[in-house]
């Protein structure tokens, strides 16, 4: 049964193959980045890879900067290992390069073909798989399990939402979860999800997130020194929108607008979650005569009405600007991102409904009165101008937001235990 259903995965993947290649082509166009290294994404392995490694697999850039932590200690505590990180996007490969440099070996992941991974397993011959979060991909699971190599999912999550769409296509999700020698999982209903889905209660943990574990870089209180001057943003208040989606950005434009009616001199940072939507945005905020520019544009004298983030990596910064946060992908379908970085920075959070990727996350910081959620503009202008006029309020929010933080850190420590045992 096993070998009929990922048969069919298997023949429905060779179905797509060309438009999965063309999806690729076509978003080289936007972004160029996308189309060089095009070799690796099906199975290509560059010259230098080393053998025998520990191969973490990081997807993006959120989880890449959340791995890295993790990755260095495993290096302090275990160097004589080789180490491979692979990512699916050109900025979760900046973010590698960028926080671990040449301390492991980098590429990009296979693609879940056959073939591609196949010759990426044949060519590196990893020691042991660490995924990520919710990186559940049949062939890579199953073909590393096939050869022997341990596959761990790490801070793993299972959503009410994806746990149904997996329990629809348990003829697929169940051989291939059975092939995981363990998963850890960032909470305690995570972990009720997994075993609901046939998981061996004996191969399933809970450890924390280690995204609590995140830490604010020494020289961050001098970048955003030198940011707020490069922006010409002193002695004006800044609310920042980030990680947005389309269809987000409109709603939050709508919202400045309404905001500035009370605070003229008012700052909106907006940043999307792809920074190639930058000149989308931009026009999208030129229809509501409001004036702009991109953060990486240099500095300025002028005082615009929004900024647009499109550097990667320099989120943080920008949260460190402003007084409210709101965390995208929320007012639309997407399921929201991570609102621990802003709480990091002792601000308040407010995010859209749909914020199911990170429901417990969110749970924590609404017990604490640290997190608002709005359905739409006019709800997010009342409560980002409420929290504006608030000093002290607004001060509170973001003490318990960094509170809630602090009493769940240690996820990376527990992780590594963990990986390490597997190792000896």
């Amino acid at each position: 049964m096993r070998f009929l259903t990922l048969g069919l995965y298997r023949i429905l993947l060779w179905l797509v193959l060309p438009a999965v290649y063309l999806r690729l082509l076509l978003r080289a166009r936007r972004e160029p980045a996308y189309g060089q290294r095009i070799s690796e994404r099906f199975g290509q392995v560059p010259d230098g890879i080393k053998t025998g490694a520990v191969w973490f697999h990081t997807v993006s850039a959120g989880e890449s900067i959340a791995a890295a932590p993790l990755i260095s200690k495993m290096i302090s505590s275990l160097p004589e290992q080789n180490y491979l990180v692979t990512t699916m996007t050109p900025t979760g490969s900046g973010q590698v390069l960028r926080h671990l440099g040449d301390s492991v070996d980098h590429c990009y992941a296979p693609y879940d073909f056959t073939f591609s991974v196949r010759s990426f397993l044949r060519k590196t011959q990893p020691r042991m798989l660490v995924l990520m979060e919710t990186e559940i991909w049949p062939n890579l699971i199953t073909q590393a399990n096939a050869l022997g190599i341990p596959v761990l999912l790490i801070n793993a999550r299972m959503s009410a939402r994806s746990a149904r769409g997996y329990a629809r296509m348990s003829w697929l999700s169940r051989p291939v979860l059975e092939a995981i020698s363990h998963i850890a999982c960032q909470s305690e209903e995570h972990m009720q999800r997994f075993v609901g889905l046939g998981v061996d209660a004996g191969n399933v943990s809970v450890l924390g997130s280690v995204k609590f574990d995140l830490q604010v870089p020494e020289d961050l209180p001098k970048q955003a020194s030198i940011l707020k001057t490069q922006l010409n943003l002193r002695d004006r208040p800044v609310w920042i929108a980030a990680s947005t989606h389309p269809g987000e950005d409109e709603q939050i434009i709508r919202a400045h607008l309404s905001l500035r009616s009370q605070l003229p001199e008012l700052c909106l940072l907006l940043v999307p979650r792809h920074p190639h939507r930058v000149g989308q945005i931009g026009a999208l905020i030129q229809q509501h005569n409001l004036s702009w520019r991109a953060s990486s544009e240099g500095p300025t004298a002028g005082a615009y009405d929004v900024i647009v983030g499109d550097v990667m990596g320099q989120l943080l910064a920008l949260y460190s600007l402003a007084q409210v946060a709101f965390v995208g992908g929320s007012l639309v379908d997407h399921g929201g991102h991570n609102p621990i970085e802003p709480a990091l920075l002792r601000l308040p959070i407010v995010a859209g409904p749909a914020d199911f990727n990170f429901a417990e996350v969110a749970q924590y910081f609404e017990a604490a009165g640290a997190y608002k959620k709005v359905g739409n503009a006019d709800e997010l202008a009342s409560v980002v101008g409420v929290l504006l006029a608030d000093d002290a309020g607004r001060e509170m929010m973001g003490a318990q937001a960094h509170e809630v933080v602090m009493s769940n850190k240690g996820g990376t420590q527990r992780t590594l235990t963990l990986l390490s045992s597997r190792l000896t």
